[in-house]
């Protein structure tokens, strides 16, 4: 008889909400990527005029491949941007461009969330890697039982950068629109697509935030369960 586990069930919310804001993302952005810009700016040179507008004259704009690839590497100064973004005309290459240039400000003006999620990031990469074997450790030799909490803990790393995250990418986003309005880059119309593009894509961030916090969740039921056994 092939076993049950009961715990699935919390974090199975979490995979439908997930999977539907890459849906939605994709979809978003396929819909607004038809849409060209009046002025015929590329993602590009938008990100390359906002970045100048705020003395970030040092920061580089790199291509590189992939779709909704793009991002902003602090340890490199380089804003990359994807094949689907980079030299396209489209309201939500612009927007997706606005936003890691949003990134780029946020760590010249030393924005406190992106700082506290930079110091976590190794703290987080060992939660992940390590939480769920220590308390299975734990679990199953007593002699280690005292493994358990130590992997809850680690865990909690995760779910506090999945915190922290929700202000640092709604607030690259609140940037972008305002830089993109008032710049006058983007028609009112087409501030309300890019912002359509961004929301949707900020819901992926929340969506990470539910997930990690069920299967911390899960983790903590495990737990219990094993020490009642």
């Amino acid at each position: 008889m092939l076993y049950f586990d009961s715990t699935y069930l919390i974090v199975l919310p979490a995979i439908v909400f997930a999977l539907i804001a890459q849906l939605m993302v994709k979809s978003t952005f396929q819909k607004y990527s038809k849409e060209k810009n009046e002025y015929g700016y590329t993602a590009r040179e938008v990100a390359r005029r906002i970045l100048d507008e705020n003395g970030l004259n040092n920061v580089q704009i790199e291509y590189i491949g992939g779709n909704l690839t793009d991002h902003y590497d602090p340890s490199a100064n380089v804003i990359r941007l994807s094949d689907t973004v980079y030299n396209s005309t489209s309201v939500a290459a612009i927007g997706v461009a606005a936003h890691e240039v949003g990134h780029a400000i946020q760590h010249a003006q030393g924005y406190s969330p992106i700082k506290i999620r930079q110091a976590i990031i190794p703290i987080t990469r060992i939660g992940s890697n390590l939480a769920v074997p220590l308390v299975l450790i734990g679990m199953i030799f007593s002699a280690f039982e005292w493994l358990i909490p130590v992997g809850i803990f680690l865990y909690t790393g995760v779910v506090f950068f999945q915190a922290v995250t929700l202000p640092v990418e709604f607030n690259a986003s609140s940037r972008a629109l305002n830089t993109l309005d008032s710049h006058n880059i983007l028609q009112p119309g087409e501030i309300k697509m890019a912002k359509k593009v961004l929301t949707a894509a900020a819901m992926t961030y929340v969506a990470a935030m539910f997930s990690s916090l069920m299967s911390l969740l899960r983790l903590i039921l495990i737990a219990n369960r094993g020490r009642r056994r």
